[in-house]
């Protein structure tokens, strides 16, 4: 079997010589501290977030940035979709040029990091403007620095240690959030993927029923009353996050362009369907707009339909979400 090198990913040809589809590990992993002695200490305007809104790994940070109450610390360049040279500054959707070094690409971003790079240009990426680099394109780790390392620029009741129980990684939780997070990871959000990108019916369906399978599993947490109204009760935490950003996309996107058809969120899923209403209506004003106003269902439908090679994309369903 030969797995696919970074380098050799275009749109419609992602899956390995199986038919498979194996998501690289992210390649450039350093972290931004609070300690002000750290290589990447964290301070207000030092930090960009490269991010295309139809990445789900990126979403998450964006939502959380706001959650955070970060958007005068950490500044977000929005990307178009990936040409043949990868990830584009358009002017169709953010700005037409890097707006500190007039690139075209996010690649070229990458090459003034690392003049020899030879992988993947992909988003999310944290640059460092003082040392001109970047700090991590791994997601995960980016989502973390953010729940956390920027705390002392923020009031006291939005730092993770002041709200505790309330906090997106409560320690009381820590053992549940890691499990739900490894088993989310590998059989919803890359999921989706694993099945969307298989390129044989072998490898699609070996995906597309664990899939299903794992999402009935998480529509039978929620009838437990100490996962409601969120997946581990009252407050939100870095599980409905993580996996917000999967099924806001499921019925406009996965679902038609990515061939996860089984079932819709909306008919099928009550439970999660009225979850994920309820993060995305906000009928409370918890959120500031942190889910509803980073969602861009459009975007969503062209993105996919891109990835997959097609040149029509879904209009349905109507409406993108239905009302609470």
């Amino acid at each position: 079997m030969t797995v696919k090198n970074d380098t050799d990913w275009k749109p419609g040809s992602f899956a390995d010589d199986d038919g498979h589809f194996r998501r690289p590990e992210a390649k450039i992993r350093n972290f931004v501290s609070a300690d002000p002695d750290s290589d990447f200490p964290a301070e207000a305007n030092r930090y960009v977030l490269y991010v295309h809104y139809a990445c789900p790994w990126a979403h998450r940070i964006v939502i959380v940035r706001v959650l955070k109450g970060l958007e005068d610390i950490i500044e977000v360049v929005e990307l178009d979709k990936a040409d043949e040279i990868g990830w584009a500054f358009s002017g169709t959707t953010g700005p037409d040029k890097d707006p500190r070094y007039g690139f075209t690409h996010l690649r070229d971003l990458y090459l003034k990091a690392f003049p020899e790079w030879k992988g993947r240009s992909s988003v999310p990426v944290l640059w460092d403007t003082k040392k001109e680099t970047i700090v991590s394109n791994n997601a995960s780790e980016i989502l973390e620095m953010v729940y956390s390392e920027f705390d002392a620029l923020i009031p006291e009741e939005k730092r993770e240690a002041t709200k505790g129980e309330a906090g997106f990684l409560p320690l009381t939780l820590k053992d549940e959030l890691d499990t739900f997070r490894d088993f989310a990871y590998h059989n919803i959000n890359d999921g989706v993927y694993k099945v969307g990108f298989a390129s044989t019916q072998k490898a699609y369906e070996h995906s597309l029923f664990p899939l299903f399978e794992a999402l009935d599993k998480v529509e039978e947490q929620l009838a437990d009353p100490a996962h409601q109204p969120y997946l581990f009760g009252k407050n939100i935490t870095d599980a409905d996050i993580r996996l917000f950003s999967t099924l806001i996309r499921f019925d406009v996107s996965y679902f038609s362009s990515f061939k996860c058809n089984l079932k819709m969120i909306r008919y099928e899923y009550p439970r999660l369907h009225l979850w994920l209403r309820t993060l995305y209506w906000d009928p409370e004003n918890k959120f500031n707009g942190a889910f509803r106003d980073t969602v861009r269902f459009q975007l969503y439908k062209e993105q996919y339909a891109f990835a997959t090679v097609s040149p029509v994309y879904p209009k349905g369903p109507i409406p993108h979400i239905l009302p609470l």
